[in-house]
Protein backbone atom coordinates (compact mmCIF):
# COMPACT_ATOMS: atom_id res chain seq x y z
CA UNK A 1 0.00 0.00 0.00
CA UNK A 2 1.50 3.31 -1.12
CA UNK A 3 1.18 6.20 1.34
CA UNK A 4 1.67 9.46 -0.59
CA UNK A 5 2.02 11.35 2.69
CA UNK A 6 5.49 9.83 2.96
CA UNK A 7 8.22 11.65 0.96
CA UNK A 8 9.97 8.39 0.07
CA UNK A 9 6.78 6.97 -1.42
CA UNK A 10 6.12 10.17 -3.38
CA UNK A 11 9.65 10.06 -4.80
CA UNK A 12 9.13 6.48 -5.89
CA UNK A 13 6.00 7.36 -7.88
CA UNK A 14 7.50 10.49 -9.49
CA UNK A 15 10.71 8.72 -10.45
CA UNK A 16 9.00 5.64 -11.88
CA UNK A 17 6.81 7.80 -14.13
CA UNK A 18 9.64 10.13 -15.17
CA UNK A 19 12.12 7.37 -15.96
CA UNK A 20 9.54 5.67 -18.19
CA UNK A 21 8.68 8.83 -20.09
CA UNK A 22 11.84 10.93 -20.29
CA UNK A 23 14.00 10.87 -23.43
CA UNK A 24 17.34 12.58 -24.16
CA UNK A 25 16.87 16.24 -25.00
CA UNK A 26 13.12 16.11 -24.40
CA UNK A 27 13.10 19.17 -22.14
CA UNK A 28 13.92 22.83 -22.73
CA UNK A 29 16.84 23.95 -24.87
CA UNK A 30 20.34 23.61 -23.46
CA UNK A 31 20.78 27.38 -23.75
CA UNK A 32 17.80 27.92 -21.47
CA UNK A 33 18.81 25.20 -19.02
CA UNK A 34 22.26 26.77 -18.62
CA UNK A 35 20.87 30.23 -17.82
CA UNK A 36 21.50 31.63 -14.35
CA UNK A 37 19.70 34.91 -13.69
CA UNK A 38 18.49 36.95 -10.74
CA UNK A 39 15.93 39.16 -12.46
CA UNK A 40 13.07 39.11 -9.94
CA UNK A 41 14.05 41.02 -6.79
CA UNK A 42 13.02 39.84 -3.34
CA UNK A 43 13.21 41.59 0.01
CA UNK A 44 16.83 41.87 1.09
CA UNK A 45 16.36 40.28 4.47
CA UNK A 46 19.98 41.09 5.32
CA UNK A 47 18.86 44.66 6.03
CA UNK A 48 16.71 43.27 8.87
CA UNK A 49 18.69 40.26 10.06
CA UNK A 50 22.08 41.79 10.74
CA UNK A 51 23.28 39.54 13.59
CA UNK A 52 21.73 36.09 13.36
CA UNK A 53 23.16 33.61 10.85
CA UNK A 54 20.78 32.12 8.29
CA UNK A 55 20.66 30.98 4.67
CA UNK A 56 18.05 31.43 1.96
CA UNK A 57 16.49 28.14 0.85
CA UNK A 58 13.56 27.07 -1.33
CA UNK A 59 12.67 28.39 -4.77
CA UNK A 60 14.67 31.60 -4.44
CA UNK A 61 17.83 29.61 -3.68
CA UNK A 62 17.45 27.49 -6.82
CA UNK A 63 18.27 30.54 -8.97
CA UNK A 64 21.98 29.92 -8.42
CA UNK A 65 21.71 26.35 -9.72
CA UNK A 66 19.10 26.32 -12.50
CA UNK A 67 17.07 28.67 -14.71
CA UNK A 68 15.18 31.20 -12.64
CA UNK A 69 11.51 30.44 -12.06
CA UNK A 70 8.94 32.94 -10.88
CA UNK A 71 8.44 32.87 -7.11
CA UNK A 72 8.05 35.48 -4.41
CA UNK A 73 8.29 32.93 -1.60
CA UNK A 74 11.23 33.92 0.58
CA UNK A 75 12.29 31.03 2.82
CA UNK A 76 15.24 30.98 5.18
CA UNK A 77 16.82 28.29 7.34
CA UNK A 78 18.05 28.97 10.87
CA UNK A 79 19.59 26.70 13.49
CA UNK A 80 17.01 26.07 16.22
CA UNK A 81 19.20 27.50 18.97
CA UNK A 82 19.50 30.79 17.04
CA UNK A 83 15.81 31.11 16.21
CA UNK A 84 14.88 33.22 19.26
CA UNK A 85 17.52 35.82 18.37
CA UNK A 86 16.35 35.86 14.75
CA UNK A 87 12.73 36.39 15.82
CA UNK A 88 13.82 39.21 18.09
CA UNK A 89 15.50 40.94 15.16
CA UNK A 90 12.37 40.53 13.05
CA UNK A 91 10.18 42.02 15.79
CA UNK A 92 12.52 44.94 16.36
CA UNK A 93 12.31 45.75 12.64
CA UNK A 94 8.50 45.88 12.79
CA UNK A 95 7.74 42.40 11.40
CA UNK A 96 4.73 40.43 12.64
CA UNK A 97 4.46 36.69 13.25
CA UNK A 98 1.40 35.46 11.36
CA UNK A 99 1.49 31.64 11.33
CA UNK A 100 3.28 28.40 12.09
CA UNK A 101 4.97 25.94 9.71
CA UNK A 102 4.22 22.24 10.00
CA UNK A 103 7.89 21.44 9.34
CA UNK A 104 9.08 23.60 12.23
CA UNK A 105 9.29 27.38 12.20
CA UNK A 106 6.88 30.15 11.36
CA UNK A 107 5.73 32.75 8.85
CA UNK A 108 6.30 36.48 9.28
CA UNK A 109 4.91 39.54 7.54
CA UNK A 110 7.78 41.93 6.89
CA UNK A 111 7.53 45.74 7.11
CA UNK A 112 7.25 46.01 3.31
CA UNK A 113 4.17 43.73 3.29
CA UNK A 114 5.95 40.64 1.94
CA UNK A 115 6.10 37.32 3.74
CA UNK A 116 9.01 35.31 5.11
CA UNK A 117 8.99 31.63 6.08
CA UNK A 118 11.55 30.83 8.76
CA UNK A 119 12.44 27.13 8.90
CA UNK A 120 14.01 25.99 12.16
CA UNK A 121 16.15 22.87 12.35
CA UNK A 122 18.68 21.35 14.74
CA UNK A 123 19.73 18.56 12.40
CA UNK A 124 23.45 17.84 12.42
CA UNK A 125 24.12 19.31 8.97
CA UNK A 126 22.37 22.66 9.48
CA UNK A 127 25.16 24.64 11.12
CA UNK A 128 27.63 23.58 8.43
CA UNK A 129 25.15 24.54 5.72
CA UNK A 130 24.58 27.97 7.25
CA UNK A 131 28.29 28.69 7.60
CA UNK A 132 29.21 27.54 4.07
CA UNK A 133 26.84 29.61 1.95
CA UNK A 134 27.10 31.19 -1.48
CA UNK A 135 26.43 34.87 -2.10
CA UNK A 136 23.66 35.87 -4.53
CA UNK A 137 24.01 38.87 -6.87
CA UNK A 138 21.98 40.94 -4.37
CA UNK A 139 24.13 39.83 -1.43
CA UNK A 140 21.77 37.27 0.09
CA UNK A 141 23.39 34.16 1.65
CA UNK A 142 22.22 31.15 -0.38
CA UNK A 143 22.41 27.56 0.83
CA UNK A 144 24.92 25.38 -1.01
CA UNK A 145 23.71 22.95 -3.65
CA UNK A 146 24.30 19.72 -1.64
CA UNK A 147 22.16 20.92 1.26
CA UNK A 148 19.48 22.40 -0.99
CA UNK A 149 19.25 19.02 -2.73
CA UNK A 150 19.01 17.35 0.69
CA UNK A 151 16.13 19.60 1.74
CA UNK A 152 14.24 19.12 -1.50
CA UNK A 153 14.65 15.35 -1.47
CA UNK A 154 13.34 15.30 2.09
CA UNK A 155 10.28 17.30 0.99
CA UNK A 156 9.73 15.47 -2.33
CA UNK A 157 6.78 17.52 -3.55
CA UNK A 158 6.14 17.70 -7.28
CA UNK A 159 7.81 21.10 -7.61
CA UNK A 160 10.81 19.84 -5.65
CA UNK A 161 11.31 16.94 -8.04
CA UNK A 162 11.33 19.31 -10.99
CA UNK A 163 13.82 21.59 -9.26
CA UNK A 164 16.02 18.64 -8.38
CA UNK A 165 16.30 17.30 -11.92
CA UNK A 166 17.16 20.74 -13.32
CA UNK A 167 19.70 21.56 -10.62
CA UNK A 168 21.36 18.16 -10.83
CA UNK A 169 21.24 18.13 -14.62
CA UNK A 170 23.18 21.38 -14.70
CA UNK A 171 25.72 20.43 -12.03
CA UNK A 172 29.26 19.39 -12.95
CA UNK A 173 30.83 16.17 -11.67
CA UNK A 174 32.67 17.88 -8.81
CA UNK A 175 29.42 19.32 -7.44
CA UNK A 176 27.61 16.03 -7.99
CA UNK A 177 30.21 14.26 -5.87
CA UNK A 178 29.61 16.78 -3.07
CA UNK A 179 25.87 16.19 -3.35
CA UNK A 180 26.36 12.41 -3.26
CA UNK A 181 28.43 12.68 -0.09
CA UNK A 182 25.84 14.81 1.72
CA UNK A 183 22.99 12.49 0.76
CA UNK A 184 24.99 9.40 1.74
CA UNK A 185 25.83 10.97 5.11
CA UNK A 186 22.47 12.46 6.04
CA UNK A 187 19.77 10.69 3.98
CA UNK A 188 21.21 7.29 3.01
CA UNK A 189 17.86 5.79 2.03
CA UNK A 190 17.72 8.31 -0.83
CA UNK A 191 21.07 7.43 -2.44
CA UNK A 192 19.46 5.37 -5.19
CA UNK A 193 16.79 8.02 -5.78
CA UNK A 194 19.49 10.66 -6.12
CA UNK A 195 21.13 8.71 -8.94
CA UNK A 196 17.77 8.46 -10.72
CA UNK A 197 17.30 12.22 -10.38
CA UNK A 198 20.77 12.83 -11.82
CA UNK A 199 19.96 10.57 -14.77
CA UNK A 200 16.72 12.45 -15.41
CA UNK A 201 18.49 15.80 -15.19
CA UNK A 202 21.19 14.75 -17.63
CA UNK A 203 18.58 13.36 -20.01
CA UNK A 204 16.83 16.72 -20.07
CA UNK A 205 20.17 18.34 -20.82
CA UNK A 206 20.51 15.95 -23.78
CA UNK A 207 23.45 14.09 -22.29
Amino acid sequence: MIDLKLPKQRRKIYLEIALRRCHPGSGSSQEFLKKRTWNHPVTNIKTILKKTLFVVVGGIATRLYMPERMTDDLNILVFTEDAANLYRELQQAGSQRVGELSIGGCTWELPDGTYLDVIESNESWVQEAIKNYHVAPDGLPIIGLPYLVLMKIKASRGIDMGDLTRMLGGADENNLQLVRKVIKDFLPDAVEDLESLIILGKLEMGE
